[in-house]
């Protein structure tokens, strides 16, 4: 079994209940096992046009799944919650961002890993020092603690 980190996000309509509904969907999804999920956390929006505000989470799951098959399983709950991607860093109803994956390192077409902006995201990095501090980014060598410390 691997592990890795998902990132959570929702900023339409009923956002807690769709970061529940999300996390439902991945604990039931085959070769997924939810192991601690983060405080829900109201954030601003960072980039794209204006929107209202993110109610963001970090969950720590366990796998069988390879990075690939795990970022299939994300976006299809991504799809089945009705997900539209209309704008670039846009509302949305659901976002589900694989961030860590063990200490892999990929560079694909479809799936960067680490998530490629990590390091630079109070709303990623805060969720994510709660449930994960001393998980170590493969790339910069550093601690999500660490990297949360960063940003002042």
């Amino acid at each position: 079994m691997s592990r890795a980190w998902i990132g959570l996000g929702s900023n339409l309509g009923d956002r807690r209940a769709h970061l529940e509904r999300a996390l439902t969907l991945l604990g039931r999804a085959p070769g997924i096992e939810v192991r601690a999920v983060s405080s829900f956390m109201e954030t601003a929006p960072v980039g794209g046009p204006p929107q209202g505000m993110f109610l963001n989470a970090a969950a720590s799951i366990e796998t069988d799944l390879d990075p690939d098959g795990l970022l299939a399983a994300l976006l299809d709950i991504e799809d089945r919650m009705g997900r539209v991607r209309a704008e670039r860093w846009g509302p949305r109803i659901i976002d589900l961002d694989l961030l860590l994956f063990d200490d892999r390192i990929m560079h694909g077409r479809r799936l960067t890993v680490p998530h490629p902006r990590m390091h630079t995201r109070r709303f990623v990095l805060e969720p994510l020092a709660e449930i994960a501090p001393d998980v170590v980014h493969p790339v910069l060598g550093r601690s999500v603690r660490d990297l949360l410390g960063d940003l002042g």
